[in-house]
Formats: structure tokens, C-alpha cells, sequence
């Protein structure tokens, strides 16, 4: 919110400076994040009278000026080229050190000479003083700037076209949209300077009417979407040019002057925070305006001459056949303020700020207005800007101000009241505030304050323009920014204590996890909880696939985030794909996040947070590489994970395992799917693995086990074994491990299928180690060895059907 210093001493007595005045505003909750002095880029230049003018001997187009800058400075002689000055003129001129603009540039002036003429400086125009009309009357001359024949000679210039003023751009929080004005920070001013504040003038005449004039409605058909809705209307419109104060205060703002009508309109909205909008009423037809939904397909062209197909989703403001406005963001083409208007019709209303939000982003139609919408507008100030826009319309004297005065109003404008203790106040400050310091400041505040005979309870009458106000927290606040934040003093929370500080089981747990992975050469990756539904069709999950049943997020800022996630997978790949159309052709990332799976849709509950971790690969890595990754992951925490072929609908059909921690199944791992790599234009191989993490941290142990150290030696043994194709490796070593305490290690070393193997059927070599316990008092003996061997195999052959190979 950008805010003119001097627009501020319209309303309040300031005697501190501007500088001064940003440390007091931040003691109160308001920070200027930049004060700017409009000045700063113009010095030394100064208002003088021209007394003389000669023609240059060596240069026709060059004149000679003799200028009078008062006693202090004296007569000047400057040289210039420009046709429009004249004996008497008052003009800015910037002498030897002054510098000005050139473009964007800053140039500094020197004396010198032309044409061997001495020029002890030079006369200026608006744009080397960085102005326009809006500032200064005549700056945007071709030529010099010729100032009021009244301004005084020798005085800074900068004090005459507006220039010797500060702007104050503050950061207004979410929850102060009545702060979104000049007046609104007038209101903060005057209460931290301990002022009275100055209200703008109200006061209007309105004038009979008769006949069709009369006849005006206003019918408000969506009070949902528009609590309060306020039309008037002005006749016998003299359509012409702000004064130049009206024009300044706009420019001082950054929005260029247009006509008076539409100048009333922006002032009232930079001051009050209320925007408003006026129609030319012989555009309106049926004399009528309605508030309501758009259709669907309807079609407005908006004053940019842009044209928008609607939705029941968007407000309009329609006349008796049309829409003329989107409601709360710009007027329409076809009822636009022209020089030939004759009638006006005023609107100030409040609007729905979701609505104004929703229907500005799905359009792509933004403006001054729908910003201060969005933000919240409340129904009080609505009357207020009203009654602004119509004392400005008789002061300007550009209209005369009519009795068709319509206002619908479905909301609630008297402002809340509400019982507060003064020891719960001190109680939650954590200090103690004088009560008649606590009454001060709140009616400082425009609250109204009335203390109970018991000295401890009030009785507040919230101002109706602070919505934001909602019980003694919110009065506690107010308190404390005007009283001063220094005044606090560190205490404890009530029960609290002090703590040695540190991270607790789960966070080391997690650390540890981490790690872990990031041994195995990952980094990790963080991403937001949403993505496009999409991604369930580029990953071709099946239509009754759990993972599709998704949370939609009402107000999503696009359709690429727009539900929440219920695995992590397609976040993944999407940093996959980011790297490697990036050139990073070789990567290993980890993710460890929530997945948000709800019980029901339509939502009746908060859906289950389940915290998930996935693994993604590509590049110069194999199967077995991510296949590692899991299994260091396993053996730093003892866990139990097997490997099972299985199948998803995005990975390769032949390299896809199911992870299962006993008998549950608790992830996947795989190759992703070549039709999924040729479509998103992948060239090189992608792994992907998505393991539960809260699965797995339930059966975490610490990774430490103490053993005894064997006595004697590890035996060995090679087995060739026959296995049906469709037997898996982890089949047969899960099968052999569990046949024999003694088998410590089983190590598959090489498949062979071939002439000698028959058809359908493939050759395995597994290396089994045998280790005798600690405690045994002997090695294992030739003919254990040999028993452990008979057993293995056959258990193979009953689970599995796989035989010794001959």
C-alpha cells in the first residue's frame, strides 16, 4: 500500500518527520518496506524569473536568458534552444551541481559555454524533472516548464510541482483490509502520535426528482455473493479535468488522471478503500440493475476491450437486457464514462472476496479493484464511499446529485459488541497494563469503551470497519502495538519447563534413515504435496485403482496442483524428467513425505497422513543398484524385506518386484514402463521404488545385534539347481534359508539356459555358507554338511518343484 506523506497530514497534525514516522508506524504492527523521497533524483534546481532575452551572435536557434533568482543566488545567464519562454516567465532552472533526469538517467549540470557563450546552468522541463501534468499543469509542454506567475523566485522547485514529498510503502497483513487506504493508515497515525484524526467531508444536497428519473431500481438477486449493494444517481454531468490537487493526489499514487468522473471514482477508492464504479446511465437499459450470476456461454467485453465467455461461477452487474460490469473487477465497454455523458449512475458494493478471487484467476482479469475485493471490503465503508464520491461530485461541481438513492443491504453494519476482562487482557500480555491505559488506547482506536463498576470488565463496541476483531486475544493486540512490544518481558508459558533440548527417538530414527540413502550416493528431494489428476492416466493406473481416489483442492493455483497426492511416484518422476531435459543424465534422488489417503469422498474426516518414501534412479544404475539401496536400508535396521516379481502399471512388466516385510506387502520396486519413457520423450533407463515408511518404522530395530565370533571355519557348498522359469530367485533363497539354522549366506552366482537345460526350465548356482553356532564345540562335520544338503533340497522340491541339476 503505497501512501503520500502529505495525503496523510490532510487527515492528522504531523510534526515528526517522515523518517520518524516509519519507526512509529513499525512500533505499532506496520512495516514500510521502502520510503522513498520523490525528490531524491532533482537538486539545485530552482525557481527563477526570466528578466532578459537576447538572441545568441553565433546560433539562431539559441537564446540568451538572464534569469533572477532572488538576493541569495541573484541574476543567472543561461543559454537555451527552447521557443516557448519569454520575459517574465517563472521557470525551474538547475544551477552549477544540480542534477535532474535524462530518461532514467541522472545527469549532473555544470557551467560551461555554447557557442562561446557562457550557460551557468540549465532551464528545465517536466521530464527532466520527472513529472507530468498530473503533478504540474503544463509539464508535458514541448519546451520549459512555465510555472504560476505567483511562485516565488529562489525557492526550491521541488516544494512547487509536489516533488518535496515522501511515499510510504507498507506491508498491510492479511487481516487489516481497512488499512488498505490512506484514511485507514490516517486512523493508525493519528492513534500512535496521540492526534485527533481529521475526517474527510461527507456532506452532500441531493434534488428532487420526477418522472422517469425516479423510476431507477436495483434488484440484488445473489445477496450471498453481494451483502450490500449502494446505487445513486447524478444528472446534468460536466464532464472535464480534475483540479490540479485531485490529479496530484492520483499521481502521488501512481494512477493517471482520466476525466473528473472517473478520477471521483480512483480517489475514493485510494482514500475510503472502497472501490467503486460509475455507469453512463442512458447506456442502461429498462432504467433497472440487477446482481446476479452470469449464465453460462454469457459474454461481456470489459473497458479493455477484452472479451470474457462467463460461467454461473462469475458476478455480474446487468442492466435490463445485458451484463454491463464484472462484478468487483472492471466495468463494462458498453456503458463506459465518455465526453458525452450526461447521466451517472454510482455503485458502491461489497463483493464476496472469494468470488472476486476465483472469477479474477479463472479470467485472467485483474484490477485495482478486484485486489482491494479479494482482500475484504466490509459493508460500512460501503456507505461511506458513497456519500465521499457524491461530496466530491458538488465540489468539483460537475454534476448535480439526484434522491435516487438505492441501497439493498443484507448485511450487518452496526459493528460487534463484546464483554472483555481487563485481568484476562494483562493475564495474556504477560504484563501488566494500567487499566485507564488499556481504555485510552482502544478508544484512540475508535473503539467504544465501557468500564463495569467492578474495575475488570468492559463493554467494547467493535468500530464496523474492524471485522478482524473478535474476542479480548484481538483486543490484547490492539493494546500491546500502541502500548509497545518493549514493554514485554521473557516469562514461561504456564507448565512449561526447560528442557535439555535435542532430537527425540523418531527424529534420530529418521536422520539415521536418511543417511543411510545418502551413503548409497541419493540426494535428497522435496516436492509439494499436490499434483494434476493427469498423472493417473500418464501412469495408466486402472479406474478403480485406490490411488485415483484422490482429495480435490478447492482453490488449487493451478490445474498441475490441484489435488493432493496419494502416492509419490509421479513427484518423482517429474524430477526426473526436470533433470534430464536439463542435461543431468545420470541422478539418484529420495524422497520421505506424507501421501493423503481419505477414508470417503466427499471428505467427512481429515484424510490419513502416511508417510512414504520414495526412490528414483537414472542413468549409468541397473535394477539391482536401487535393489541396494533398499537392501542397505534393511540391514541398518534389521528388517526382514523380501523381493517377489509382481506388477504396476506404470514399470516394466519383467523388471517389477513387490517389497514385503514378513507377509505384508510394504512397496514396489521396478524399471518404469518403455511406452512411459517413449511418451515423455526419456531416453535413458528409470527406476522407480516407493516403500511405506510407517510400516517399516514399526518394525525398525537399532541395526546392532552381538554375536559371539565363531570358532571354526565357514564351510561352503555350491548347488546347480532346476528351477521352473517362473521361479524366482528370492523364492529359492528364502526356501533354502529357512531349511537350515546353519545357513548363514546364500549367494546366487550364475543362471544358465541353454541346449542341455529342457524347455521352460533354467539352471541356477547358488552359494550356500554353513557357519556352526558360537557356542558349538566342534566344526561342522563333512556329513552334516552333507544332511543340511539333503534337507535344503528337499524342501526345494516340495515348496518349489526344483531339483538338483544332473
Amino acid at each position: 500500500m503505497k501512501v503520500p506523506f502529505s495525503w496523510l497530514k490532510d487527515y492528522v497534525d504531523i510534526q515528526c518527520t517522515a523518517q520518524e514516522l516509519q519507526d512509529k508506524l513499525f512500533s505499532c504492527g506496520f512495516e514500510v518496506e521502502e520510503l522513498t523521497y520523490l525528490g531524491k533524483d532533482v537538486t539545485g534546481v530552482y525557481v527563477g524569473e526570466i528578466t532578459d532575452i537576447q538572441k545568441h551572435p553565433d546560433a539562431d536557434k539559441l537564446q540568451v536568458c538572464q534569469i533572477y533568482f532572488g538576493e541569495q543566488i541573484g541574476t543567472v545567464q543561461i543559454c537555451t534552444a527552447a521557443t516557448n519562454v519569454f520575459v517574465g516567465a517563472k521557470v525551474p532552472a538547475a544551477l552549477n551541481g544540480a542534477t535532474v533526469l535524462h530518461g532514467e538517467e541522472i545527469i549532473k549540470i555544470k557551467n560551461g559555454k555554447l557557442r562561446g557563450v557562457t550557460s551557468n546552468g540549465m532551464m528545465c522541463s517536466g521530464e527532466e524533472l520527472g513529472i507530468n501534468d498530473d503533478f504540474y499543469p503544463g509539464a508535458e509542454v514541448y519546451g520549459i516548464l512555465i510555472l504560476d506567475k505567483d511562485t516565488p523566485v529562489g525557492i526550491d522547485v521541488r516544494s512547487v510541482v509536489g516533488l518535496d514529498d515522501y511515499i510510504f510503502d507498507i506491508a498491510v497483513t492479511a487481516n487489516r483490509p481497512d488499512c488498505q487506504c490512506v484514511l485507514g493508515i490516517a486512523r493508525e497515525v493519528a492513534a500512535v502520535l496521540h492526534q485527533p484524526l481529521k475526517m474527510p467531508a461527507f456532506d452532500y444536497t441531493m434534488s428532487e426528482v420526477n418522472g422517469q428519473e425516479a423510476d431507477m431500481k436495483v434488484t440484488v438477486s445473489a445477496p450471498e455473493l453481494c451483502p450490500r449493494y449502494i446505487g445513486h444517481s447524478v444528472t446534468d454531468i460536466q464532464i472535464g479535468t480534475s483540479p490540479a490537487w485531485l490529479r496530484r493526489r492520483l499521481a502521488l499514487s501512481g494512477i493517471r488522471s482520466i476525466s473528473n468522473i472517473v478520477d471521483i471514482t480512483n480517489f475514493v477508492l485510494l482514500e475510503m478503500g472502497q472501490p467503486m464504479h460509475s455507469f453512463d446511465m442512458d447506456m442502461l437499459s429498462g432504467r433497472e440493475i440487477v446482481v446476479r450470476r452470469a449464465k453460462a456461454g454469457e459474454k461481456i467485453t470489459t473497458l479493455d476491450e477484452k472479451e470474457f465467455t462467463l460461467t454461473g461461477e462469475n458476478l455480474v452487474i446487468c442492466d435490463g437486457d445485458k451484463p454491463v460490469a464484472l462484478a468487483g473487477i472492471m466495468g463494462g465497454l458498453n456503458s463506459e464514462i465518455t465526453e458525452n455523458t450526461k447521466k451517472v449512475f454510482f455503485e458502491s458494493a461489497k463483493f464476496a472476496r472469494d468470488n472476486i478471487r476465483k472469477t479474477s484467476r479463472a479470467l485472467g482479469q485483474s484490477s485495482d479493484s478486484s485486489a482491494r475485493f479479494e482482500r475484504g471490503v466490509d459493508a460500512y465503508t460501503t456507505e461511506f464511499g458513497m456519500a465521499r464520491a457524491l461530496h466530491l461530485v458538488q465540489q468539483l461541481d460537475c454534476g448535480k446529485v439526484t434522491g435516487v438513492h438505492l441501497d439493498c443491504n443484507y448485511a450487518d453494519t452496526t459493528g460487534k459488541t463484546m464483554t472483555a476482562s481487563v485481568q484476562k487482557i494483562n493475564a495474556l500480555l504477560g504484563i501488566t497494563v494500567p487499566t485507564d491505559t488499556i481504555i485510552d488506547i482502544l478508544q484512540s482506536l475508535e473503539f467504544e469503551v465501557t468500564l463495569d463498576k467492578d474495575g475488570d470488565t468492559m463493554s467494547v463496541k467493535v468500530p464496523a470497519y474492524r471485522e478482524d476483531v473478535d474476542g479480548y486475544p484481538d483486543l490484547a493486540e490492539e493494546v500491546i502495538r500502541m502500548y509497545g512490544y518493549e514493554h514485554i518481558t521473557p516469562t514461561f508459558l504456564e507448565k512449561a519447563s526447560v528442557t535439555s533440548g535435542g532430537l527425540n527417538d523418531e527424529q534420530k530414527q529418521m536422520n539415521k534413515f536418511k543417511n543411510v540413502l545418502r551413503l548409497q550416493g541419493y540426494c535428497e528431494a522435496m516436492t509439494y504435496s499436490f499434483y494434476s489428476p493427469k498423472s493417473f492416466d500418464l501412469f495408466n493406473l486402472p479406474a478403480d485403482a485406490p490411488e485415483r481416489n484422490a482429495v480435490k483442492i478447492l482453490n488449487p493455483l493451478g490445474e498441475d496442483l490441484s489435488i493432493l497426492r496419494t502416492f509419490l511416484a509421479p513427484s518423482m518422476l517429474d524430477n526426473v524428467v526436470r533433470n534430464l531435459r536439463r542435461g543431468n543424465e545420470n541422478g539418484k534422488l529420495f524422497e520421505v513425505a506424507n501421501v493423503y489417503l481419505p477414508e470417503a469422498l466427499p471428505l467427512t474426516d481429515l484424510p490419513k497422513e502416511k508417510k512414504t518414501l520414495c526412490l528414483g534412479a537414472w542413468g549409468d544404475v541397473d535394477f539391482f543398484d536401487v535393489k541396494g539401496a533398499v537392501e542397505s536400508i534393511a540391514d541398518a535396521f534389521s528388517l526382514n524385506l523380501t523381493f517377489e516379481r509382481g506388477q504396476k502399471s506404470f514399470l516394466h512388466p519383467g523388471i517389477t518386484a513387490v517389497i514385503k516385510l514378513g507377509t505384508k506387502e510394504v512397496g514396489y520396486i521396478g524399471e518404469l514402463d518403455p511406452r512411459l519413457c517413449h511418451e515423455l520423450a526419456i531416453e535413458r533407463k528409470v527406476y522407480l521404488a516407493e516403500l511405506n515408511y510407517a510400516d517399516l518404522a514399526r518394525k525398525m530395530g537399532s541395526g546392532m545385534k552381538y554375536e559371539g565370533i565363531p570358532k571354526f571355519p565357514a564351510v561352503k557348498r555350491d548347488l546347480a539347481l532346476l528351477a521352473d522359469e517362473e521361479v524366482s530367485c528370492g523364492e529359492i533363497t528364502q526356501t533354502i534359508l529357512r531349511a537350515v539354522k546353519a545357513v548363514k549366506a546364500v549367494e546366487l552366482f550364475d543362471v544358465y539356459r541353454g541346449g542341455q537345460v529342457p524347455a521352460g526350465k533354467k539352471s541356477m548356482a547358488f552359494s550356500v555358507t554353513f557357519q556352526a553356532e558360537p557356542t558349538a564345540e566342534k566344526p561342522l562335520s563333512g556329513e552334516a554338511v552333507d544332511g543340511f544338503i539333503r534337507k535344503i533340497l528337499g524342501n526345494l522340491k516340495h515348496n518349489l518343484n526344483v531339483e538338483m541339476r544332473a
